[in-house]
């Protein structure tokens, strides 16, 4: 509820300072109020992306910032609102939002007064970046989040992949389009290093989602209980396999029995994807074939011009898009740290080493 109050408050902040019409008229001012406004929710609540976000064009990276609040705002919901009517209302307000910002109607929030920002500017300095795949890809994300409001368990290994596709990948997606790049071989690089993404974050979730709410204060002072209750989202099919059970996890945590096995098979599959995106990437700058098929080449947004498997065509596509696949540098970083840990998500630190492992990954192209 706090956060739906707040939603309202942002909006509100920039109200003054936007005139409207038949079409929304936008300030630098407003622009730059909004800017700020998405910076600081990455820097307060996704330190990832805000490390990340330095390395993407700058050019382009209004569009980096926009997506990532919006996420964020998305991934927030089911912690926040008790009704789920009114995660709903939320979500029918983003997905409104952005289909009115993309008609150049931006409503007087900040993160869709960023994006309107960067669309005009990519409409008016490049052309060949396609608005319509953006948006595609952004109501993708919003539909898959509103499937997964009630934070129910995934019934299997294949469908969490398929809601970090949906998710994580993307995200990778929109961010690729807005650097103009179409290249039917960095699509695939951002599918699997989505998907790790979105596993990993499952794992990286669970002290938090599986351990009971702290306790609210009321407006008297007084502590009321939270409305939510644990969940663990680890796969259905792997919990059967390795014997674990959801009580046993809200009772004893990590001393659950089963429950390291079950977080390792799950983390193994999300390194998986990442060991792959490195062989492919090896693979494709060698001038060779990437080492297996696409598999979701030829569904809706991915086409790509006949000459994207030339070498001539890979090279300055990854030269131009290598700082999307950084995604996939937290997310090893986070994997390596849990294997250390034995597989104990409750027992995994922060790392202060990331920074530098960015800008290694970025200085030397390797992911």
């Amino acid at each position: 509820m706090y956060r739906v109050i707040r939603a309202h408050r942002g909006a509100q902040w920039l109200e003054p300072t936007l005139k409207l019409s038949r079409r929304t008229l936008v300030t630098d001012v407003d622009v730059e109020k909004a800017r700020r406004y998405c910076v600081a929710q990455l820097r307060q609540s996704d330190s990832d992306s805000s490390l990340i976000r330095h390395f993407i064009p700058k050019s382009r990276r209004d569009a980096y910032d926009a997506f990532r609040a919006l996420n964020l705002e998305l991934v927030r919901l089911p912690e926040l609102v008790s009704n789920p009517t009114i995660g709903k209302l939320r979500i029918e307000f983003w997905r409104d939002a952005v289909n009115k910002t993309f008609a150049g109607r931006p409503p007087k929030e900040p993160i869709m007064i960023l994006l309107h920002s960067i669309l005009s500017r990519l409409a008016d300095k490049s052309p060949e970046s396609s608005p319509s795949s953006i948006r595609f890809w952004l109501l993708r994300m919003i539909s898959t989040r509103e499937k997964h409001m009630d934070n129910r368990p995934f019934p299997s290994l294949s469908a969490l992949e398929e809601y970090a596709e949906n998710t994580y990948s993307t995200l990778m997606y929109a961010t690729l389009a807005a650097l103009s790049v179409q290249s039917m071989h960095m699509d695939h690089l951002a599918s699997h290093i989505g998907k790790a993404c979105g596993i990993a974050a499952v794992c990286r979730g669970i002290p938090v989602l599986a351990s009971p709410a702290p306790p609210v204060k009321s407006p008297s002072g007084a502590s009321v209980a939270a409305s939510r209750n644990p969940v663990l989202l680890l796969p259905l099919d792997i919990m059967a396999e390795t014997g674990l059970r959801e009580e046993d996890v809200y009772r004893y945590g990590p001393e659950a029995e089963g429950f390291q096995d079950a977080v390792f098979q799950v983390a193994t599959r999300a390194n998986d994807h990442l060991i792959t995106a490195r062989e492919m990437l090896k693979n494709l700058r060698a001038g060779e074939h990437p080492g297996h098929e696409y598999e979701h080449q030829g569904e809706e947004q991915h086409a790509y011009p006949d000459s994207d498997s030339s070498q001539e065509s890979i090279d300055p596509q990854l030269r131009r898009g290598f700082s999307v696949l950084l995604e996939g540098v937290p997310a090893n970083d986070y994997l390596a740290r849990l294997e250390t840990e034995n597989f104990n998500p409750f027992a995994v630190k922060g790392s202060w080493k990331l920074p530098w492992r960015l800008w290694r990954a970025h200085k030397m192209q390797q992911i």
